[in-house]
């Protein structure tokens, strides 16, 4: 398959090889996301227009405040505010004695400026992925040979590839998505198992073999949600 500006950081995260491809993708979606928004893309208007509407979640403000550039966040702090002052703290309508559903729902205001832009990335990613799988022999192997994928990500590429996969290519694939995924919970499952075992009084003391287990609590946690402990 020639590589173009779509398969190229795919390959290149895949190249890593290194934990689940899908995090890293993330991850590097994210950091880009917050660079641009903390950079000059924070004074276009139709950028603010979207920071003022979405804001951001607790997460992404927390990762915002963390970076040396203050003076953009409180510029999209004070315009995000206004609009919540102007358009969001007001009185509710009402509909025959009840409150309208559209204008009282909170979902509505749950939303992310960096969560939207990494989730449209990604289920384009995700769409250049099925491709390069299903044209790439190449990049099968390379997608077989990926330390594990996270249950979280398991679960939206699982769906994704189910959707948008003809069925040939598809059986195939989730068949190697679920053994990525399984095998890693398998390890992480008897690692927690062995950590639990280790408080019996019969393995204590100083040549206790905890194997791998002292960090599988970390690791468990990170499989089931793709976030570190901090």
């Amino acid at each position: 398959m020639r590589d173009s500006i779509y398969t190229i950081p795919v390959n290149e995260i895949f190249e890593d090889n290194c934990g689940c491809p899908i995090c890293n993708m993330v991850a590097t979606l994210e950091e880009r996301t917050l660079e641009y928004i903390m950079g000059a893309a924070m004074m276009e208007p139709d950028v603010r227009i979207q920071t003022n509407e979405q804001g951001f979640c607790k997460e992404h403000f927390d990762k915002m405040l963390k970076r040396k550039n203050r003076l953009s966040l409180a510029l999209m702090l004070e315009s995000h505010l206004k609009e919540i002052e102007e358009n969001k703290v007001v009185k509710p309508k009402k509909s025959q004695g009840l409150f309208k559903k559209k204008e009282t729902n909170e979902d509505a205001d749950n939303t992310c400026f960096v969560c939207n832009k990494i989730e449209w990335a990604i289920e384009r990613m995700f769409d250049t992925i099925i491709k390069m799988y299903s044209k790439s022999d190449e990049f099968k192997n390379l997608y077989k040979e990926q330390p594990y994928i996270c249950y979280p990500h398991f679960k939206k590429i699982s769906k994704y590839a189910c959707e948008n996969m003809d069925k040939k290519s598809y059986d195939s694939f989730i068949n190697d998505t679920i053994k990525l995924c399984r095998n890693y919970l398998d390890e992480v499952s008897a690692d927690v198992s062995h950590y639990c075992k280790m408080f019996d009084y019969r393995n204590s003391g100083e040549n206790a073999d905890w194997g791998n287990s002292k960090d599988s609590i970390e690791r468990a946690i990170y499989f089931l949600t793709s976030k570190n402990c901090e």
